[in-house]
């Protein structure tokens, strides 16, 4: 009950009052005790002047008190003698001897005590009893105390009149109270319902309703903090959408990107993976697995501790592929903070390190063996020089032109993947016959495959379609292709050229043979450049392992693709398919 605000004020403002009452109620009381005493003292002294103490010691000279209780009985209005105050005659030893009041029995005090002493006695507190006042009489002057004067009020008019400030008091007290109370309530709740407003508001924000606009009903320090709290209210609502902004921008990136993200805790408790990483391992979220389950083979320099407070790079193999993984601390708003590990596919990475030293051995090797050969027969033809028959001389020159021709092909295929590579092919755009071209191809390859043992035929309708490209390039490609066939299909094979329209303006051409086929391992790197499924065969037939890779870009240029399928043993299969509704122009800015 007592732990609201409004209650705290209520009880505050109460006991404030009562404690005002009560102070203001002691100190009147108190006063009132103190005005007495002082009243009763100064009215005593106004009586036992110089003058009437002497003429109390001459008549204490008398045999009897009579003639002292005369003067004080002549004293006796000004004395204030009444009910509740009494003079007493006392003798030396403050034993009673006459008095206002007979009846009335007579306790030593102090004062007394003092007057026995010989001295006046005239001190009273509020504590005391009564306030008395006790004048000795020595009428010979020898020291010896003959009579005391004795004066006493018993307060009791002091105690009727506190008990009647005591009521008043009292009374005030109870009529303040019920004001306090009801002034308090009216107070309190001036202060705490804004208060209340605001702490409402507050836990509203905190349940994520930013939409506070609390009213200012005063320009006060409570006004001041509505205001300031209405400021806070717009700034956490702004401040919070741009967070959740970056916040999502962060999760969209976090589960689309490629690369795989896992969080640790420091005692290696998974916390957060997203998609990429079960993808990557091969393992869910699900699973809960620990750093070490999940990084087993991970080699880490010094502890594990150690190491995931500091950053590191390795790599693991996981699934076949090859992954980078790279550890880097992190620190939380607790203290604890733990370790992400970013995992990213470097597979096609190395790979592509691989093709490419793969690709400087061959270019190394392919070049080296036709200048090994120029170099051995012109160094025979120099040495051996007019020793040498005529017949062996022209065979020896037929080798190195041979040769030379090679590495020229080389060089010339290098330099159009160059081209292609770097967008400076010029191809020539025109319009042209698609089945002029292959008859024509069927016609200059006929005498080839007939020299293999190969049946060479065509398919090739006039009706196809006309197309735009680079005729020389298209033609190259078929070229190509038809050559590969001849090449790698044993003698008595068939060989079958041929064409048709293709879905939305396009046409596809064919090339098929019954030849050696290529492994199905190989079939996805064939139109890589120098790859070549048997490289002893393919250099003995005059191979590169460029003219794929050549046709693939070719094709490619002239806004086509190209597909082959294979089966070992039973031959292969090559597609081209090429758009026929390009515009000259088009293409030229393609390429």
């Amino acid at each position: 009950m007592f732990r609201s605000l409004h209650m705290k004020l209520v009880l505050i403002l109460v006991l404030m009052i009562v404690s005002v009452m009560a102070v203001v109620g002691t100190f009147l009381i108190n006063s009132v005790s103190t005005f007495y005493i002082d009243s009763f003292y100064t009215q005593m002294q106004s009586v036992f002047t110089t003058d009437t103490i002497r003429s109390m010691q001459e008549a204490a000279a008398a045999p009897d008190a009579e003639g002292l209780k005369t003067i004080i009985d002549a004293h006796r209005s000004r004395l204030g003698i009444d009910d509740y105050r009494n003079y007493y005659i006392l003798d030396g030893e403050g034993r009673f001897v006459d008095g206002s009041n007979p009846n009335l029995s007579v306790t030593r005090t102090r004062n007394i005590i003092a007057a026995m002493a010989g001295e006046a006695g005239t001190r009273s507190s509020v504590s005391d009893s009564v306030m008395d006042i006790a004048v000795p009489l020595d009428h010979d002057g020898n020291g010896t105390v003959d009579y005391i004067v004795y004066i006493a009020d018993d307060k009791q008019e002091i105690s009727d009149l506190s008990w009647r400030f005591f009521q008043i008091v009292m009374q005030a007290m109870m009529f303040g109270l019920l004001a306090a109370i009801l002034l308090s309530f009216l107070l309190s709740k001036t202060i705490t319902t804004p208060i209340e407003r605001i702490t409402e508001g507050a836990r509203s924000i905190a349940e994520g309703n930013f939409d506070q606009d609390l009213g200012v009903q005063s320009s006060d320090e409570i006004g001041e903090l509505t205001r300031s709290f209405n400021y806070m209210a717009r700034r956490l609502k702004t401040t919070v959408g741009e967070v959740q902004g970056e916040r999502d921008k962060l999760n969209t990136l976090f589960l689309h990107m490629t690369d795989g993200v896992a969080a640790f805790t420091t005692d290696g408790r998974l916390i957060h993976m997203n998609p990429a990483t079960e993808n990557l391992l091969g393992v869910r979220m699900q699973d809960s697995l620990t750093f070490d389950e999940m990084f087993e083979d991970l080699e880490m320099v010094g502890s594990d501790e150690t190491a995931m407070r500091t950053f590191l790079t390795s790599e693991i193999t996981r699934r076949g592929r090859v992954l980078s993984v790279t550890l880097a601390p992190y620190g939380a708003l607790d203290g604890k903070g733990g370790v992400i590990a970013v995992l990213h596919d470097i597979t096609e990475q190395r790979r592509l390190d691989d093709a490419r030293r793969e690709f400087v051995a061959n270019v190394s090797h392919e070049l080296r063996t036709p200048l090994t050969n120029i170099r051995s027969y012109t160094e025979t033809l120099l040495d051996a020089a007019g020793d040498i028959p005529l017949d062996t001389e022209k065979q020896f020159l037929g080798v190195i032109s041979s040769e030379s021709e090679r590495m020229a092909r080389i060089v010339t295929d290098l330099l159009t993947l160059s081209r292609l590579d770097y967008g400076r092919m010029e191809l020539r755009m025109t319009r042209f016959s698609l089945s002029a071209l292959l008859h024509k191809v069927a016609d200059a390859m006929k005498f080839t495959a007939e020299d293999s043992g190969h049946e060479l035929t065509v398919d090739a309708p006039d009706s196809l379609p006309e197309i735009t490209g680079d005729r020389e390039r298209i033609e190259q490609v078929v070229v190509n292709i038809l050559s590969n066939a001849v090449k790698y299909t044993p003698s008595g094979g068939h060989i079958r050229l041929a064409a048709c329209e293709g879905e939305k303006n396009t046409v596809r051409i064919t090339v098929q043979d019954d030849g050696i086929g290529i492994p199905a391992e190989d079939v996805p790197r064939l139109f890589e450049r120098f790859y070549r499924v048997d490289k002893a065969r393919s250099r003995a037939a005059g191979g590169t392992g460029l003219g794929l890779a050549i046709a693939k870009e070719i094709v490619e240029k002239h806004g086509g693709q190209i597909e082959l399928e294979s089966e070992y043993g039973k031959g292969t299969t090559v597609h081209i398919t090429l758009p026929t509704d390009l515009a000259p122009d088009e293409k030229e800015g393609r390429a």
